[in-house]
């Protein structure tokens, strides 16, 4: 069975000027991230793992409480 290219989507933390972030799920339970500048380095992981990632990261919570 032939593999599709994955549908890249930019991630929504990505600002316009900087580097971008883009997501993609080729399937349930897989999640492939890669960033704009080097788009051949792609890291898999899944929903749990990147949860955690990003609660750790503390995104959600520098985006409702900016610092600058």
């Amino acid at each position: 069975m032939p593999q599709t290219e994955p549908t890249w989507q930019k991630s929504t933390h990505s600002e316009e000027a900087s580097s971008c972030v883009y997501v993609a799920t080729p399937s349930p339970g897989k999640i492939l991230l890669r960033e704009s500048d080097e788009p051949e380095t792609v890291l898999t992981t899944g929903p749990r793992q990147l949860a955690a990632l990003i609660r750790t990261l503390g995104i959600g919570q520098r985006q409702n409480h900016p610092t600058d």
